[in-house]
């Protein structure tokens, strides 16, 4: 990837702060209780299931290196089917995120790629469009939607829990970056929800008006492999 130019940098910088503000005008994350928490690897941090279970490292054996992370540099090695490669940054990569109530990702997506239809549960997301042209929108709880062609340097924000969704609508690859008020914001993909879940057949043949080979052929696509 080439280098950023001086006017990116000044817009990527600005998305961080507006990042950090949001988080910390909307966090949905309890309040931290000191001023870091680094988590104490010597107690399994990346079995455990929950986050808030973890101790923290002494603060005097914290680090820069903790505060630092680097894999944002270039794409996720392997994109889907769907022409996206995501890299999501939460605690587990980069511990100096723990308990400040915030976490991000980089999308990269090829010509006419999606990011199909999700939402996140527990985050409001701000996505920043570093390069290239994406369709972007969200559904509120009326089916409204709210859809326009980002361009670089542009912002959108998707409300908390609401379906949404992207697609490189240029001729050249895009580059987005979010941003959630959320260090753990859970997603939930509508495709896979539906149709990679144990929801009965039947369920779906009525909802969709769609015939059991039609729901099988979804199923097939959309079932976790192994």
């Amino acid at each position: 990837m080439n280098r950023m130019s001086p006017q990116l940098t000044v817009l990527l910088v600005i998305f961080s702060l507006h990042c950090y503000m949001s988080d910390m005008a909307m966090a949905s994350d309890p309040d931290p209780l000191q001023d870091f928490c680094i988590p104490n690897t010597k107690w399994g941090y990346g079995r455990a299931a929950r986050l808030d279970t973890v101790p923290c490292k002494n603060s005097s054996e914290a680090t820069t290196d903790d505060f630092v992370f680097s894999g944002l540099k270039k794409p996720a090695e392997e994109f889907s089917n769907m022409g996206i490669a995501a890299v999501s940054v939460t605690p587990q990569m980069f511990p100096g995120l723990n308990t400040l109530g915030m976490s991000f990702v980089r999308a990269d997506i090829q010509v006419g790629g999606i990011n199909a239809p999700h939402f996140h549960p527990r985050a409001t997301e701000i996505t920043y469009v570093l390069q290239g042209k994406v369709y972007s929108g969200f559904v509120d709880s009326t089916n409204r939607v709210f859809a326009t062609v980002l361009e670089q340097g542009e912002v959108m924000v998707f409300p908390r829990g609401l379906v949404h969704f992207q697609m490189n609508v240029g001729e050249s690859p895009a580059t987005v970056f979010g941003c959630f008020n959320s260090q753990n914001p859970g997603v939930q993909k509508i495709p896979s929800a539906l149709f990679g879940s144990e929801i009965k057949d039947e369920l779906l043949e009525k909802a969709f008006e769609m015939t059991p080979k039609q729901i099988d052929k979804m199923r097939r696509k959309f079932v976790p492999k192994g």
